[in-house]
């Protein structure tokens, strides 16, 4: 088995802070790579789903030719370490995809060395849209919609292959047919589905290089990340009552968003995840959606001030105000600070051991608390910290390493005003998303 510790990072008995390793991530983060990256996309000239796939300069197939070009240099470069492929998807005419069409992902996949079949997924869309969805001639460079998160999945592939090995397998996905029905998120949640991927999380990045919103705020400090509350009802727990026990806002994307605000707040200055208590913005869809739908926990990471002219317009000028998605109005160095945290995530995920499973709650009628759970296999795993907050309270608010055990008793806390969860920890401080409870724990 490949060692995951580094040597003298092993001994700790409580668990350590930070993982040193994950600043070393976000510092490898290059502005200048991902403005590389977002030019070469743009300059493809429409990447519309219905655009031109035999040109080699112009259209997605051209582009997502080069998507994976870029994805098999990076696999050179770690000696051969992805596994590189295109995951085809006939999408049959009709409503916003006009005639029969070829939807093509571009995957890479960096296999784990402990547990390969579960996955931490970043995506971002290779599509791009004019004013007319379906228009595959007019010139849609998108460049923030949505190159930026395409360009960022590419960098991630190149910061977490330099830091590799990972216990769990992590996928940089380059999705198409979005703009006509999150097509290719549905094709690769179904091949997930099918083959029995154990999904920890997708972090779905659908424009992530804007900082001027159309209410004239101007920020590069906050982002978005937008999450549903739990999961639908054929992929709950039957031995959970959320309307009787609660937990209405705590399913397993809930707690991805968490996760992504508290690895923000720990290891970045100046940043800061807003988390949106909403599955995606009103009335509109995201790649994460797909995937929950499937039953998997995923969340959609953005900018925080969208500016609506620059999505989904033709380029051009009206009465002195521009339209379109250009590259000029792009913020490289954002784009960047967001991509280093979405391979901050993976890698804390991929590095932590899998989250604590059948987590159950006791304590009706008592004066505290007691959580059990089932062991979490993992070479590095040093414990479990337990976690509690206030029923009203919208981010965990306490916490406590209790070490290696499967079951611990919060005295005088009494289970009716707190929520609670689990997390399993590893040596070096990596982390698991927090496991909310999924039956009463009967004494």
């Amino acid at each position: 088995m490949i060692a995951l510790v580094p040597p003298g990072q092993g001994a700790a008995q409580d668990a350590p802070a930070t993982d040193l390793r994950i600043y070393d991530i976000i510092d490898a983060a290059s502005a200048s790579r991902v403005e590389a990256d977002i030019r070469t996309l743009a300059d493809f000239g429409t990447r519309n789903t219905m655009s031109d796939t035999l040109s080699d300069s112009r259209g997605i197939g051209a582009a997502r030719r080069w998507i994976k070009e870029e994805f098999d240099r990076i696999s050179a470069d770690c000696g051969g370490c992805l596994e590189v492929f295109y995951q085809r998807n006939l999408v049959e005419g009709g409503g916003r995809i006009p005639e029969d069409t070829w939807v093509v992902n571009v995957v890479a996949i960096l296999r784990g060395s402990v547990e390969p079949n579960r996955y931490v997924i970043m995506s971002g869309d290779i599509d791009s849209r004019a004013s007319n969805g379906s228009d595959g001639e007019t010139d849609a460079p998108g460049a923030n919609d949505n190159a930026s998160g395409m360009a960022g999945v590419i960098e991630a592939a190149r910061l977490l292959t330099a830091q590799r090995p990972f216990a769990a397998s992590v996928v940089f996905a380059g999705l198409s047919g979005e703009e006509q029905g999150l097509w290719g998120g549905q094709h690769m949640a179904a091949v997930a589905r099918e083959e029995g991927w154990e999904i920890t999380g997708v972090l779905n990045n659908d424009m992530i290089g804007n900082i001027e919103g159309i209410d004239g705020v101007i920020d590069n400090t906050i982002f978005r990340v937008f999450s549903e509350a739990t999961p639908l009802p054929e992929y709950q727990s039957e031995f959970w009552n959320y309307r009787s026990f609660g937990g209405e806002v705590d399913g397993p994307s809930r707690q991805l968003a968490r996760y992504v605000d508290m690895i923000t707040d720990t290891y970045f200055t100046n940043l800061d995840a807003k988390m949106v208590y909403r599955l995606d913005r009103f009335g509109r869809g995201g790649h994460h959606r797909p995937f929950n739908d499937a039953g998997f926990p995923g969340v959609r990471i953005m900018e925080s001030h969208e500016h609506y002219d620059r999505q989904h317009q033709n380029i051009r000028v009206e009465d002195g105000r521009a339209y379109g998605d250009v590259i000029d109005e792009v913020d490289f160095a954002f784009a960047a600070r967001l991509t280093a945290v979405n391979a901050a995530v993976l890698a804390a995920l991929a590095w932590a051991p899998p989250a604590p499973a059948n987590v159950r709650v006791g304590g009706a009628n008592r004066p505290s608390t007691t959580l059990a759970w089932e062991p979490a296999e993992h070479p590095d795993l040093l414990g479990y910290r337990v976690y509690w907050r206030d029923t009203t309270a919208p981010q965990w608010e306490h916490s406590r390493f209790v070490g290696d055990v499967t079951e611990f008793t919060l005295e005088n806390l009494v289970i009716d005003n707190y929520l609670f969860g689990v997390s399993a920890v590893s040596r070096t401080g990596t982390e698991s998303v927090v496991s909310f409870p999924i039956a009463q724990l009967r004494r």
